[in-house]
């Protein structure tokens, strides 16, 4: 919330004080001139600009949840570019005009009152809209790249506040401000921040695939900084950098950054002419510098027609109550924004009806729903916990579910509802399941993707077919082991290096079933990693305690104990893994794990020992992953195949770029030893092959059936 609240409180300060300091400066103005009886008018323009304001960011809020995901990042990603354009353009205005606004406001109000109320009423509103329109785009723009908005409003409106009291402080003659230096300050601050909205708004686009280049990245550090942390979010809250940025967001936001910075510090710093000290102009002064002149402003106007004179004896009939136009101007954006809202469409998420599982029944009566984004309340009134599901009632398929609904509560669960039938399946503890009446939806419109559930039985093939595979590569790699144990022992360590290099391949092929080895693996494949005595512990052993012996330089002779105690472990895993339980859900779990510690391991190099093989054992790690991929491939062709298609074709570009950039004349080359740009292109076909197996555990999670 802290990292979201700082840039919105900066932008709430500078626009809440820019506005507000034009309205003291109005009503200073008005009050010196003996035109108190004008003030209502001041305040229904405000009141007007702020309904305003008000029903711009409701309108960008509402079409930004009509939209489909790529639409709302391309609609966020233009606006952001706006926003930016707006800010930018608003601090250089403001820095060139802090020394004269008084005098220009004055004028204006002086104007105004020759003209009559309308034209008071249209200079305040113009005065505050401006303000309040950039305030509404750029905290919308800012709230969008936020994880929640209540930091972000909260900030806000705290700089808004802090803004008009220090604004009624300086009207009151308490507070001395320098304008220049103010609006100069802050000025630094917002451009700061725009160069972080530019990144964010290049990558919304790129999101959208409106721009190419997002899985380009220009550095990726999710590996040694992690994200969540209260510095990362502090960071991306207030300067939206990320530990993972593209070419095209960095590109932007230096490119930004760095002319437009240059060049409002320099022009913050005008040249006096010789002899000369700029002046020095605090608030205080402009505020009284446009109300000064007091006589002379009143010899000038004289009395406005159909207004009351001072010390006169009647005033002018009113034709219309004194209300109807205040309410009038703060009504008429407030309904124009609701027919703009009403004509977008409903929004992604609308609220549907309380679903109600009680003892022995499941959603008894319920109405059928309508087409688009549905949040239903779902309460248990019965005396157990149960599952509740949304389903097709002809295949089983889930669209959406609650695992554990307790006794006497209620959640929201959501679902996009297309064309079709639906109903509700309710799984109590201890009861059979529960179907309730189907409903059926009117329309052509695509749902959201259903699940059908997989079981225990279903997934048991799959489950023996891996076992199958892990037991022959268990005696392939055991064959390989003894090779090195056989050559430490002759003293042949180029025999070693070499046989080395095969046999941990073959165990890293192995994949999935690391979470079963348990203990095995620590002692099989550990790293030095948080031990006590690093690379010289006692608990350090395996392969990679064999490859920091055998590329640095340590004899055969001390080498010995460690592979005879691998290859010793190595069969007592093999007696061990047939009778080793296995979560079947693991299977779909480690398409996904396997390739992310190989980013967080293998591409950074932090698991090298000395061999420089890393990217050989990324390798072995995609073996393994499309290994259980075509293993899965059957429940995956039935309920996700665009999933499957995706994840094999990333995972083969993968491939085919990890070894043209790490392996391109038959010999691995270390992490460290390849240009920047072939890292990135690295980590970004990666990161981008890990976003598409994401969904994939959740597609094959086995689901009770009752």
């Amino acid at each position: 919330m802290w990292a979201d609240l700082v840039p919105n409180l900066l932008i709430g300060l500078r626009e809440g004080f820019e506005a507000s300091l034009i309205v003291a400066i109005l009503v200073a103005t008005l009050v010196r001139a003996d035109q108190r009886a004008r003030l209502p008018q001041v305040w229904t323009g405000v009141l007007a600009a702020v309904a305003l304001s008000a029903s711009f960011g409701a309108v960008l809020t509402f079409a930004a949840a009509s939209m489909s995901t790529a639409a709302q990042e391309a609609f966020s990603g233009v606006l952001s570019l706006v926003a930016v354009g707006f800010v930018t353009a608003m601090v250089f205005w403001m820095r060139r005009s802090a020394r004269a606004l008084s005098g220009e406001i004055k004028g204006r109000v002086t104007a105004a009152l020759a003209l009559g109320p309308g034209v008071l009423i249209l200079t305040a509103f113009l005065a505050v809209a401006r303000e309040g329109l950039e305030t509404s785009l750029f905290v919308w723009t800012t709230t969008r790249g936020a994880d929640e908005s209540v930091g972000p409003l909260v900030g806000a409106t705290a700089g808004i506040a802090l803004a008009a009291a220090a604004c009624f402080a300086m009207y009151r003659q308490t507070l001395k401000i320098d304008l220049t230096r103010f609006f100069t300050i802050t000025g630094i601050g917002l451009i700061v921040i725009a160069a972080g909205v530019t990144g964010y708004g290049l990558h919304d686009l790129q999101e959208s695939d409106l721009l190419p280049g997002n899985e380009t990245t220009a550095f990726d550090l999710t590996a040694t900084v992690d994200p969540s942390a209260w510095y990362s979010r502090l960071t991306e809250g207030i300067l939206n950098l990320t530990p993972r940025m593209t070419v095209l967001q960095v590109v932007g936001y230096l490119a930004y950054l760095v002319p437009v910075l240059a060049l409002f510090v320099r022009g913050a710093r005008p040249a006096a002419p010789a002899g000369q000290t700029p002046p020095s102009v605090s608030t205080v002064e402009a505020v009284e510098a446009a109300a000064a002149g007091e006589a002379a402003a009143e010899a000038e106007l004289g009395p406005v027609p159909g207004e009351p004179v001072p010390g006169g004896a009647g005033r002018a009939p009113r034709a219309v109550p004194r209300w109807v136009l205040p309410v009038t101007l703060v009504a008429v954006p407030a309904i124009a924004a609701g027919t703009a809202i009403l004509a977008l469409g409903p929004s992604d998420d609308v609220r549907g009806t309380t679903i109600e599982v009680a003892a022995g029944s499941c959603a008894a009566g319920w109405d059928a729903p309508q087409p688009g984004r549905q949040t239903f309340t779902v309460r248990n009134t019965g005396g157990q916990s149960a599952e509740v599901r949304l389903i097709d009632p002809a295949s089983g398929a889930i669209h959406a579910e609650i695992e554990l609904l307790a006794p006497g509560t209620s959640r929201d669960l959501s679902a996009t509802v297309g064309g079709g039938t639906y109903a509700w399946q309710c799984l109590p503890d201890s009861d059979p399941p529960i179907v309730s009446a189907s409903r059926q939806v009117a329309g052509s419109s695509a749902g959201g993707q259903a699940i059908i559930p997989v079981t225990e039985e279903i997934i048991s093939a799959p489950v023996d077919a891996y076992r199958a595979f892990v037991t022959a590569g268990l005696v392939t790699l055991q064959r390989n082991t003894d090779t090195v144990r056989a050559d430490v022992e002759a003293g042949d360590l180029d025999a070693a290096r070499r046989d080395w290099l095969t046999a941990h391949l073959d165990y890293e092929r192995l994949g999935a079933a690391y979470g079963t080895f348990g203990d095995f693996d620590a002692a099989i494949n550990g790293r030095p990693d948080g031990l006590p005595g690093g690379v010289a512990d006692e608990d350090f052993t395996g392969f990679h305690r064999i490859e920091y012996g055998l590329w640095h330089g340590e004899s055969a002779d001390s080498l010995k104990p460690l592979a005879a105690r691998l290859a010793t472990d190595v069969t007592e895993l093999g007696k061990a893994f047939p009778t080793q339980e296995f979560d079947p859900n693991d299977l779909a779990l480690r398409t996904h794990e396997i390739l992310e510690n190989t980013l967080q391991f293998q591409l950074t190099g932090s698991a090298d020992q000395g061999s420089g093989s890393v990217l050989a054992t990324a390798s072995a790690n995609t073996d393994g992953t499309r290994e259980l991929l075509e293993i899965i491939s059957p429940l995956l062709t039935t309920r996700a195949p665009d999933a499957l298609a995706a994840a094999e074709r990333r995972l083969d570009a993968f491939a085919t770029l990890l070894r043209q950039i790490g392996n391109p004349a038959g010999t691995w080359i270390a992490p460290d030893r390849l240009p920047l740009a072939d890292r990135q292109r690295l980590n970004g076909s990666l990161g981008g092959l890990l976003e598409t197996l994401a969904p994939i555990p959740d597609v094959l999670e086995i689901r009770s059936t009752g």
